[in-house]
């Protein structure tokens, strides 16, 4: 199970979201990522009514604005809608002219400036509603990304735990940029297409009911057709970003581990798997594309035989003097402009069901159980003692599988608790419960005789400063590094609490000092010194309980014995528990407790455990005959 390096002051909630690694095995294909196959694809379609209307409640902040881009659509469309029917008027001034006494030029040049001066009108409202459309369609999907940072920062590790880290990647920022993008491109030619189609049918009934008739005889085809195709498309885009957050994960581990596929010769393993995801994002997503592009087509093929409809029967009409040449120009431009929006609309579905899609996805992060209710802060906190007591703790990570049972152990003020023993006895996930990180099944873990519950996070985390073996560093400087662990800290601090850990030493060395950049990998600087970095860090936040977990795993023989040195003085009046499978590094603690199975099977100090020739005295003496072997 994987934890994120933590010092106390580290923030709140930010706490539950730095850990983003995790472990697992991916079912489906047996490779090593984290959530057992979580977010693979599934060709079950959500519920596209139910997306819809959660994004109605995004976008409802911004109601007053879009009223506002809603009646300067409908001012717009209106402008342009009206354009045929003067134009046709004009056409019937110059068919007059001909065929009577001439043309009036004059009438006609006053049609043609105002037709010009409505198409002019038209833009200009379309521009303004586009600007501001832009901007409602921005600051909701900030809020949307504020919205799901807060989420992240609310949901238990357990979640995070079981998720893909590539996957849950790929909703946080992929997604919401797709469905950002998609309803960019879509919002406006919707309102706007949606709008024509109604203004156009009423222009066509005020010249002609017959033949507004007539070209709506293919509209109920055309919608039944786009509703068919639609609802096979919505699937399938659910498919493709699933697999897109599925082969995102998979590159992310690929290329985190990089070194590790190259070191065990697994290059041709990782590259089948890859082309095996790959071939199926490519399916989903050509079968989600090509049965969106259907529409278009579609829609094109129903407009041609609604344009030849109103060209036999107005032809007839006209030639019978039903109609006039300009109201029948007029009829076609009409018929043109009916079935360009549903064009539109057709081309558009491809785009707004892959950002719904998307939305979905999203949303299921959103909908994700949170943690337990956070409690209020305390008023006026006593300083910390830091007498920790587990009484009758109960907790495993499934339910099916029991971790610890029953456990019971009393650390007192200033002592320093040893956990050893055996990969899986449940050594880290005893201080993970201490940290809250996991809520106990049932017992109690106390903090000065108060239930650990019972505080805010916040509250119990900076009180606890920890050091683990998975170091965490984010790109930025050194300086910058040291002083996460304490944001107050001056220049002074920083340095001693460097001096103290042996920071300063190799920091020296580096061209640029305190101010060296770490690269967001953290591999332009050792696995030791970055691990070096964590233990100042730890130094600076002066932490009432200290956790140090496998802390000098990375680094060498002579500088442990100088950490351990420093490790000595900064647990002095301090809580500490320190987990080691190095023995040698836990002989001075206070009380050493061997863990196996969840449960302690032995406890007691150094020397009391050796002479008792128990698990301890077994593990300590295979681990230095294993040396002199």
């Amino acid at each position: 199970m994987s934890e994120h390096d933590q010092t106390s002051h580290d923030q709140t909630s930010h706490d539950d979201q730095a850990v983003l690694t995790t472990t697992g095995r991916d079912a489906r294909r047996g490779s090593f990522g984290p959530g057992g196959g979580a977010g693979m694809p599934t060709e079950k379609s959500k519920d596209f009514g139910a997306a819809l209307r959660r994004l109605g409640a995004i976008l409802g902040t911004e109601t007053h604005r879009l009223v506002g881009v809603t009646l300067l659509t409908v001012a717009s469309v209106g402008l342009v809608v009206l354009g045929p029917r003067l134009l046709g008027q004009a056409t019937d001034i110059i068919v007059s002219g001909v065929m009577g006494d001439g043309i009036d030029f004059g009438a006609l040049h006053r049609k043609l400036w105002i037709v010009a001066a409505i198409y002019l009108a038209s833009w200009v409202l379309a521009y303004t509603q586009a600007y501001i459309l832009a901007g409602v369609l921005q600051r909701a999907m900030f809020a949307l990304r504020e919205s799901v940072e807060h989420k992240i920062n609310r949901l238990p590790l357990s979640y995070i735990d079981g998720e893909q880290r590539g996957d849950l990647l790929s909703r946080v920022t992929n997604d919401i940029d797709n469905l950002a993008q998609s309803l960019q491109q879509t919002t406006s030619q919707i309102l706007t297409s949606l709008l024509t189609v109604v203004g156009v049918v009423v222009m066509m009934y005020t010249i002609s009911p017959l033949m507004a008739t007539i070209a709506l005889i293919t509209v109920p085809t055309s919608v039944w057709l786009m509703k068919m195709i639609g609802t096979r498309a919505r699937p399938k885009f659910m498919a493709q970003w699933r697999h897109t957050g599925s082969l995102n994960a998979q590159a992310e581990e690929v290329f985190t581990g990089h070194a590790i596929v190259k070191t065990f010769g697994r290059q041709r393993d990782v590259e089948a798997r890859f082309s095996a995801d790959n071939d199926d994002l490519y399916e989903a997503s050509y079968t989600a594309q090509f049965t969106a592009s259907l529409i278009q087509p579609m829609m094109v093929f129903m407009g041609n035989i609604q344009f030849i409809l109103i060209a036999v029967v107005g032809g007839l009409r006209i030639s019978s003097g039903a109609m006039s040449v300009g109201d029948m120009q007029a009829l076609i431009q009409y018929a043109r402009q009916f079935s360009q929006p549903l064009t539109h609309l057709a081309s558009m579905t491809a785009t707004f069901q892959s950002g719904i899609a998307s939305l979905e996805r999203v949303l299921e992060l959103l909908d994700a159980d949170e943690q337990t209710q956070e409690q209020a802060d305390t008023v006026d906190p006593v300083p910390v003692r830091g007498r920790i007591v587990f009484d009758d703790v109960h907790f495993s990570y499934s339910p099916d599988k029991p971790l610890i049972e029953g456990l019971d152990v009393v650390a007192e003020p200033g002592q320093t608790v040893a956990i050893v023993g055996p990969t899986g006895a449940g050594k880290t996930t005893l201080v993970n419960l201490l940290m809250r990180f996991y809520d106990l099944d049932s017992g109690t873990i106390s903090l000065d005789g108060r239930d650990i519950s019972s505080f805010p996070r916040k509250e119990l985390r900076s009180k606890v400063g920890m050091v683990l073996q998975d170091t965490w560093l984010f790109g930025g400087t050194i300086r910058d590094n040291l002083a996460y662990g304490n944001p107050d800290a001056t220049d002074e601090q920083i340095r001693e609490a460097a001096r103290v850990t042996y920071v300063d030493r190799f920091v020296h060395s580096l061209p640029d000092g305190y101010e060296t950049v770490i690269n967001d990998e953290g591999d332009n600087i050792s696995a030791g010194e970055k691990q070096l970095l964590t233990i100042a860090r730890a130094f600076l936040a002066d932490p009432s309980i200290l956790i140090l977990d496998e802390a000098t795993s990375s680094v060498d023989t002579r500088t442990e014995v100088l950490i351990q040195e420093a490790m000595n003085a900064l647990r002095s009046q301090r809580t500490s528990f320190v987990i080691a499978h190095r023995l040698s590094t836990i002989r001075g603690a206070d009380v050493i407790l061997v863990m196996d199975g969840g449960r302690i099977v032995e406890q007691g100090n150094h020397d009391d455990l050796l002479a008792h020739d128990g698990p301890y005295s077994r593990l300590y003496h295979a681990q230095f005959a294993g040396q002199a072997t």
